[in-house]
């Protein structure tokens, strides 16, 4: 029994290994002194189906990189309704970023979806790099510059689409994850309500 909880932690930290070494493959630019000093100041943890990254009211602490899983971003409304406004998958990152660069609290939920795996950078250890090294300044920009596309999309998407444009640039744009969401949270997304979302379905399904 032992034996195996061993090698169940060898095979952990193998894992996190990787993770590690993925994730600084972004900073391409990066020297190896800026490399070494990222990596000693990254954690990793793992959630739970159901956990939170973080919870309305709450200032992130830390910027999150999702290496594996999957989350929902949500507020809920006055009415009391959980109203969803995005998807993290692998490879983005989980966050409130305006509220996160201004240490501000959230007025969102990031729940997980799915048991996932997040690497964590702290606020304060972003701030010192932006100080320290020219090239973290870069990286923080391209960070910025993807949430603002994002968020513009998402807005634009109400302003010039219908439910069935949005629905299909969803899937066109998420083939990876559309069947690791629920109808519900998809529906609450694009802003109908489900059973609007099945008739869209229906009506595609027929085409």
């Amino acid at each position: 029994m032992c034996w195996q909880q061993a090698k169940k932690n060898q095979n952990l930290k193998e894992n996190h290994r990787t993770y590690y070494d993925n994730y600084l493959k972004l900073f391409s630019d990066a020297t190896s002194e800026e490399l070494a000093i990222l990596r000693s100041e990254l954690t990793i943890k793992e959630f739970r189906k159901k956990d939170f990254f973080f919870e309305s009211g709450q200032i992130q602490k830390n910027m999150g990189y999702v290496c594996k899983g999957l989350l929902r971003r949500y507020y809920i409304n006055d009415k009391g309704n959980k109203i969803t406004t995005g998807f993290v998958k692998e490879n983005e990152y989980a966050t409130d970023y305006p509220a996160f660069i201004r240490q501000k609290p959230t007025k969102y939920f990031m729940e997980c979806l799915e048991p996932s795996i997040i690497i964590e950078l702290s606020y304060e250890k972003i701030q010192d790099g932006y100080n320290r090294f020219k090239n973290n300044e870069k990286y923080g920009r391209l960070t910025a510059e993807y949430v603002l596309t994002v968020q513009t999309d998402r807005v634009e998407s109400f302003l010039f689409e219908n439910a069935e444009e949005r629905y299909l640039n969803f899937i066109e744009k998420n083939k990876d994850i559309i069947n690791r969401i629920s109808l519900s949270h998809l529906a609450s997304y694009l802003g109908i309500e489900r059973q609007s979302l099945s008739r869209i379905r229906s009506k595609i399904a027929k085409n």
